[in-house]
């Protein structure tokens, strides 16, 4: 019996999914240990979308959650926002505040919602613990006090390149998982999402990225930050978390 024929087992999905939000860098975890509780997250929610039939998900509604950002200005985030919604399937887009802050909209299926939540804050905590590191670090020492603002940011914006170019990566493997196990349910998800957003006829503009300077010392270092935060277990069958 699945979880959707049985609302029980659902709720115990829902219960296990919690626990595992729990496991957070202020509760005492590190980076990896959050990032793989938030891949186990991802498989229990395919495991979830692989009991239902194509039917059910086009019957499903779509529903949208902020991430509020407490930002005026651009974050490093930015550059990897997009790749996580492409992981969880959703559409995404930034937006103001009552108060001018930016904070990211993620609009799809409620399941995919909640990952594409959970991975934003931890991709977003991992990245300023890290950086907090960088500081310390003896790298960092050898910049002038008037080039080191320049370093941080080049420190966060190699570190979340990094991080996105492997969701990217791990989101081709799933859809090559998904494709040859016979169940295309993300070309079904997909469809259904769209289909929803264009209900709500918003006029999205694309934002240029322009040319940043960046030192490249600190982002090789950030990018290999991001490249040792262990995101794979429990995806696409490639390994599985610690529980």
């Amino acid at each position: 019996m699945d979880a959707h024929s049985d609302p029980t087992a659902l709720d115990k999905l829902k219960a296990r999914i919690q626990a595992l939000r729990a496991k957070t860098i202020d509760n005492g975890c590190t980076e990896d240990e959050a990032l793989s509780a938030a891949a186990k997250v991802a498989e229990l929610l395919d495991r979830y979308d692989l009991s239902l039939t194509d039917v059910e998900i086009r019957e499903a509604t779509c529903e949208r959650r902020s991430f509020e950002t407490f930002r005026k200005k651009r974050i490093p985030l930015d550059d990897c926002i997009g790749a996580i919604a492409h992981f969880c399937d959703r559409r995404v887009w930034r937006e103001k505040n009552e108060v001018g802050e930016s904070r990211y909209v993620f609009f799809g299926l409620r399941s995919d919602i909640e990952v594409a939540h959970y991975l934003t804050e931890l991709v977003d905590t991992a990245v300023r613990s890290e950086a907090g590191r960088f500081k310390t670090s003896r790298e960092y020492q050898k910049f002038r006090h008037n080039e080191r603002h320049l370093a941080n940011s080049s420190f966060s914006l190699g570190m979340v390149a990094s991080i996105a170019d492997k969701l990217l990566a791990m989101k081709a493997e799933r859809d090559h998982v998904g494709q040859t196990s016979g169940r295309a349910l993300v070309a079904v998800k997909a469809s259904v999402v769209e289909a929803e957003f264009a209900k709500l006829d918003m006029n999205l503009k694309t934002a240029r990225g322009g040319r940043r300077m960046v030192s490249m010392t600190a982002y090789e270092a950030g990018g290999l930050a991001g490249a040792s935060l262990a995101i794979h277990p429990g995806i696409g069958g490639a390994g599985r978390s610690r529980k």
